[in-house]
């Protein structure tokens, strides 16, 4: 397989732009502190981080009614309106998933349930961008999903209240919300403290110190995803329009200087225009400063022959966003197996995805699309199993399967378990159970 590189990722520039921290360090020292220290630590964090320490981290019920009345009709309907595709997606999914009883044999029932998560903590981002988007992702998703209890946490905006952020956590369901941000709020959310409740799972996106305090955490709660720098794939063919390419690349490389942006197709033409053109339009994108840094450092364009090729390279790469400019944009669906979600022709863009459309942005990143999915309703359920077994008969002819199967691997005790059940209800006969019957019969034998 032939493939060109109009373009490559600058290795250089990337070691450049590397943080010279050590993120880790940093992540277990804050965890430790709230682990030993409560919501003192937290605070602690939260002014040396954040600037940020209110008489209360969570906030009433008057709190996030000032909040809502302080942002404009127009994002309070469109929160709306948005929350309604999503939350119409997230029960599409829900409703696909059943519980089942199946006799597999003659009085023998198996069954499965799903149970949702009972506490799930959801991580707002601020920051440079106030994520509103991932309430509706996270916190909305839960509650589909048919968690009890949710709680939301997001950062103050350069030291105010992020009002647009606590309206949608709102409106998506949040049972308890705080205005507390990065590792401590994740932390403080795991570990709980005196003020803030244990959660049992924490989902949503966050900067490379909050996707560490998850990595750290995972074990003590499940996590939705390790999460890294957002990606984009584009792949596209000869009927492929640059101009739209390089809009799409840029609406993702904004995000940070580290966003892997790649153009994969078998026009070299569309590969060339498409690079002349994200050049000009950085000259006048508002976020250029990130998107520019982002695009050199780690913008690709890869040029091979065939479309079939293509979907093979596409699998390679597994990028979170892969949208589809091709003359059938459907065919990724049978050809490609490795992506975190697809975007199949012009009319439909990541930043659909992102913001408005219904689908759930929090996606697997870094190759993880080749083994997982990204959030959804089945993250906050756990898929349980039961047995019972009604018929005596069906019961004993396990016991003696048990009784076989285990010694099989040396499990004298498992055996057992079996043995006693052929021995009730088919009459077997087991010596170790007649030696134990009489040796407890025996006026001497101390129970």
């Amino acid at each position: 397989m032939t493939r060109r590189y109009l373009k490559r990722t600058s290795a250089t520039t990337a070691s450049a732009g590397a943080a010279q921290i050590d993120v880790s360090q940093i992540v277990k020292g804050v965890i430790d502190d709230i682990r030993n220290n409560g919501d003192a630590a937290v605070r602690k964090y939260s002014e040396k981080f954040d600037k940020w320490s209110p008489e209360s981290f969570k906030l009433s019920k008057a709190d996030i009614e000032a909040a809502i009345a302080a942002v404009p009709k127009q994002t309070i309907e469109d929160i709306k309106e948005v929350q309604k595709n999503v939350r119409r997606f997230a029960q599409a999914q829900r409703d696909s998933i059943r519980d089942f009883e199946l006799e597999t044999q003659p009085g023998v029932f198996l069954g499965q349930k799903n149970v949702p998560i009972s506490v799930a903590g959801a991580y707002i981002p601020g920051g440079r961008y106030p994520l509103l988007a991932s309430a509706h992702m996270t916190i909305l998703t839960a509650k589909v999903a048919g968690v009890e209890h949710v709680i939301g946490c997001t950062p103050p905006i350069a030291g105010k209240m992020p009002n647009a952020t606590i309206a949608a956590m709102h409106f998506a369901g949040a049972d308890e919300i705080f205005v507390l941000g990065g590792v401590q709020a994740v932390a403080a959310m795991a570990i709980g403290t005196e003020t803030i409740r244990k959660v049992d799972f924490i989902a949503g996106p966050g900067n490379a110190f909050v996707a560490e305090g998850k990595r750290q955490l995972f074990g003590d709660i499940g996590i939705d995803l390790f999460a890294g720098p957002t990606e984009i794939l584009i792949v596209t063919d000869e009927t492929a329009d640059p101009f739209t390419v390089a809009t799409d690349i840029l609406s993702q490389a904004e995000h940070g200087p580290d966003t892997p942006s790649v153009i994969l197709t078998t026009s070299e033409e569309v590969g060339q225009k498409s690079m002349e053109i994200i050049d000009e339009l950085l000259k006048e994108l508002p976020t250029a400063a990130l998107a520019g840094t982002s695009w050199k450092a780690f913008g690709e364009v890869i040029v091979v022959d065939t479309l079939d090729e293509a979907w093979k390279v596409a699998d390679e790469i597994a990028s979170e966003h892969v949208q589809i400019f091709t003359r059938n944009p459907r065919e990724a669906l049978e050809k490609m197996t490795a992506y975190g979600a697809l975007f199949l022709g012009e009319k439909t863009c990541v930043s659909y995805g992102d913001k408005v459309i219904g689908t759930n942005h929090v996606l697997p990143t870094r190759k993880a699309a080749r083994y997982t999915g990204g959030l959804w309703v089945g993250k906050f359920l756990r898929t349980v199993t039961y047995q019972e077994v009604k018929s005596s008969e069906a019961s004993g002819e396990l016991g003696r399967l048990c009784g076989r199967a285990a010694r099989a691997e040396n499990f004298e005790g498992h055996a057992r378990s079996g043995d006693l059940r052929a021995q009730k209800y088919l009459s077997d006969k087991h010596t170790w159970i007649s030696r134990a019957t009489e040796a407890l019969a025996s006026p001497s034998a101390k129970i």
